[in-house]
């Protein structure tokens, strides 16, 4: 149903490229709105949330991928792989456009949350861009980045949804972003240890993007002066088999996997403690223990 929603809000724009363009966008697993739908249960105004969310979260990925330039996205061809950056990029705006145009019909106080959240998810991406200039062992960058550009639209659909249900959305507000902190930190883990055919990308991707994120910070801590600056020289490059073989090696050594998977664990349990929701506890397990 909320496809069926997307596709007739895509549609209604009047313009058949744009419609074209957005048949050919990989459908993702629909986080958000399986978030707000076991939340605030499924009608009129919970789907068109959903859609909304997801047009906004769409466009994220558009532009995400024009910054990153990547030609893959969830096993398929991008789509600045397959129209090119310009049109990716204006495909983007006419997302973003139209969520915001479809938020004027929902309650002030979600449109708001909404809009807030966009303006930190742009934030996010700058963010991300200027981490991917440089080497950062820095943990409270990354965590701050990864909130802003990952988990402050999933808060935000929780929040919205138990607005709608009239729950405590404050403690939503909590679970939502720990979900979506913990979601990002999996995702991390999964470029390393998840082969290209599951993963939809080449394993390893981040540290060639130059994405210095949780499970390299963790081993760049843990490592000797001399393997430090080793490790730094491998970043945002392609990477030969024995470099590869070099970092899987220092990452069994000093267990960062294992590691990385505990702070994600523990995130989640954050997000479980703040609201009594058997249905969203199964959604956080599912997606740590995920394999793509």
């Amino acid at each position: 149903m909320v496809d069926k929603i997307l596709y007739e809000f895509v549609k209604e724009c009047g313009y058949e490229k744009a419609l074209d363009m957005f048949k050919n966008i990989s459908s993702g697993k629909k986080l958000r709105s399986k978030l707000i739908l076991k939340i605030a249960g499924e009608n009129e105004i919970s789907l068109r949330l959903c859609a909304v969310i997801e047009l906004i979260h769409l466009a994220s990925l558009l532009h995400d991928d024009v910054i990153d330039d990547s030609t893959i996205r969830r096993g398929k061809p991008s789509i600045n792989a397959l129209y090119g950056s310009k049109n990716s990029i204006m495909l983007g705006d006419i997302l973003y456009s139209k969520g915001y145009y479809e938020i004027v019909n929902l309650d002030p106080q979600i449109a708001k949350i909404i809009s807030k959240a966009v303006l930190d998810l742009s934030i996010g991406e700058m963010m991300d861009v200027d981490l991917g200039s440089r080497f950062n062992p820095n943990l409270d960058e990354y965590l701050k980045m990864i909130e802003l550009k990952t988990a402050v639209l999933i808060e935000a659909a929780a929040r919205s949804a138990a607005i709608l249900a009239k729950l405590d959305d404050e403690a939503y507000a909590v679970y939502g972003k720990n979900l979506g902190l913990a979601f990002q930190i999996v995702d991390d883990i999964l470029d390393i240890i998840s082969d290209e055919n599951r993963l939809g990308k080449p394993a390893f991707n981040d540290y060639k993007e130059g994405k210095t994120t949780l499970p390299y910070i963790f081993l760049y801590n843990a490592l000797n002066l001399d393997d430090k600056e080793i490790l730094k020289s491998l970043w945002g490059k392609e990477l030969d088999e024995n470099q590869t073989r070099w970092i899987k090696d220092k990452f069994d050594e000093f267990d960062i996997v294992k590691k990385s998977k505990i702070f994600a664990k523990e995130l989640g349990n954050k997000a479980i403690s703040a609201v009594s929701n058997h249905s969203l506890q199964e959604i956080v397990s599912s997606m740590i223990d995920r394999e793509f």
